[in-house]
């Protein structure tokens, strides 16, 4: 309401002190919207939801499709037949950008084109405050880190349209691959330098594969910072170093690096001592929102300027509005307490994993150049081959823990005509089979204590399993029948095929007392 309104709502009360009451308690959230209009910053603290929710509603009045008595003849006109979509979305239909710039404001939009602007500026706020404080300009894309990577090469591709290659230090993460492929360019893989436990950068073979190939038929190195251990963070100041050497392009996956200190100062000292065209982080690993969006942020505005013109056609305005509630919502101070978090609890979660993995005889593997990801050794006992580690994560994955990966050694990967040995490792030569869990933005003590306990469980079970006798295994190919699990529920035989019939795990018996086939005997004696 105006002032006005207020005003007669005043002498309809015989206490105008209590509309005057209602009146001061608005301007406290005008105020705030105010500020961050003029500001254009992150708030310090939070907002709450109700607040949140008043400027979401002014927003969307501004918008063409929420106009009493609009006429819209266009064959676009922020049309929303379900009214659950509609407030899903807060009325706010027309999406980000026009067709030949994401970045331009649109003109039946002037409410969704205010939450671009406000969301970007408050993501760069948010960047000069963590650390990386060079940064001139960033864009939120409706798209994951891998399509944004895409989006960063095309762009470079109009400058150098020359160039073939992209030389890319190994992460054994299929987006980052395909993303050159997409593209259209021929990868260039640069293989990991093991240094101890921990995989690093090869600065002097990206250097000389650009003398070998050709500065100009180069279209960018690609580094990465956050990655799965046993991998360290890409020493990204040296390769912008070469960089800025040799003139070639320098995009840098950054895709969860926003959340760790360390991250943001190799950012940062590479600007200093080199050349880094673009950084790219994912909104859902980074801010806790669903997936579907990425940042793209640059040490020079004329990047994202020309990346924005790029873009073809308008864009879903969602993935914007996620990051912009939740900023509001978080504010400064509640990001700044999740990232320190965080850090607290990589260091809870390595000693646990430490004492875990002393139980079982193997180690956690040394990376000080990664403080996202911790990983632990599995190793085969003396005299026994043939292990399937996979097992081990899928019986994690059964107890309701996700996000484990267990990498063992020797697999491959066919990714188009590529092909990576040791797949899920990052090298060719890596000596170990292991898992790694990651301490990311969000995690919660309670959470890791779980895990822990699962951990130490699944480890027992799956030791036991090692453990099994041979004729268990010999009487059931012999027999060919289902004689032994049925003895097995009258604790006539093995001990391992005894606890499966507790555990209620194993479906591969089931199946053999139902099939009494001895081809289902064999999987189970496997």
């Amino acid at each position: 309401m105006n002032e006005a309104s207020y005003e007669a709502a005043k002498k309809l009360l015989s206490a105008p002190t209590y509309v005057q009451q209602g009146r001061d308690a608005r301007r406290t959230h005008e105020k705030h919207i105010q500020m961050l209009l003029q500001q254009r910053k992150l708030p310090d603290d939070g907002w709450s939801d109700e607040r949140i929710q008043l400027l979401l509603q002014e927003l969307a009045m501004m918008d063409s499709n929420n106009f009493s008595g609009n006429v819209g003849l266009g064959e676009r006109e922020a049309r929303i037949a379900s009214k659950l979509v509609a407030r899903r979305h807060y009325g706010l239909g027309h999406g980000v950008g026009r067709s030949g710039d994401i970045a331009e404001v649109q003109p039946k939009a002037a409410g969704s084109s205010l939450i671009v602007k406000l969301t970007n500026s408050m993501v760069l706020d948010l960047l000069h405050r963590s650390g990386v404080r060079s940064t001139e300009s960033c864009i939120l894309l409706p798209m994951a880190t891998g399509m944004a990577l895409v989006m960063c090469m095309l762009n470079l591709r109009t400058q150098r349209p020359l160039a073939r290659y992209v030389i890319w230090q190994r992460i054994d993460q299929k987006s980052c691959f395909k993303s050159m492929l997409t593209a259209g360019f021929e990868p260039i893989v640069v293989e990991n330098i093991l240094v101890g436990d921990e995989l690093r950068t090869d600065t002097e073979e990206i250097e000389k594969k650009i003398t070998d190939l050709g500065s100009e038929a180069i279209l960018c190195v690609m580094t990465t910072t956050s990655c799965f251990a046993p991998r360290g963070f890409d020493d990204v100041p040296a390769v912008a170093k070469l960089c800025a050497k040799y003139n070639v392009p320098h995009i840098v996956n950054n895709a969860y690096g926003l959340q760790s200190s360390k991250c943001h100062y190799l950012l940062e000292e590479a600007k200093r001592v080199g050349r880094v065209d673009a950084f790219v982080q994912s909104t859902d690993k980074n801010f806790l929102v669903p997936v579907g969006g990425s940042v793209v942020a640059a040490f020079d505005s004329s990047f994202i300027t020309a990346l924005s013109q790029t873009y073809p056609g308008r864009a879903s305005g969602a993935p914007v509005l996620d990051v912009f509630i939740t900023l509001l919502s978080l504010g400064w101070s509640g990001y700044h307490d999740l990232c320190q978090k965080r850090k607290m609890n990589y260091k809870y979660l390595r000693e646990k994993l430490v004492e875990v993995a002393q139980e079982n005889g193997e180690q956690v593997l040394e990376t000080p150049g990664n403080n996202i990801s911790i990983g632990c050794t599995l190793t085969t006992p003396e005299g026994m081959g043939g292990v399937d580690w996979k097992e081990f994560g899928s019986m994690l994955f059964l107890r309701s823990v996700s996000g484990v990966r267990v990498v063992q050694s020797g697999s491959e990967k066919r990714i188009g005509s590529h092909v990576f040995k040791n797949w899920g490792s990052h090298s060719n030569i890596y000596p170990q089979t292991y898992f790694t869990a990651a301490a990311a933005l969000g995690l919660e003590r309670e959470e890791i204590d779980e895990f822990i306990h699962r951990l130490r469980k699944v480890f027992k079970k799956f030791h036991n399993r090692l453990k099994q006798p041979p004729e268990v295994i010999r009487m059931a190919a012999k027999e060919e029948t289902s004689e032994v699990i049925k003895m097995a529920a009258k604790e006539e035989t093995s001990e391992v095929i005894k606890m499966a019939a507790k555990e209620e795990t194993s479906e591969v018996i089931k199946m053999a007392a139902k099939e009494e086939t001895s081809e289902v005997i064999k999987m189970a004696a496997k």
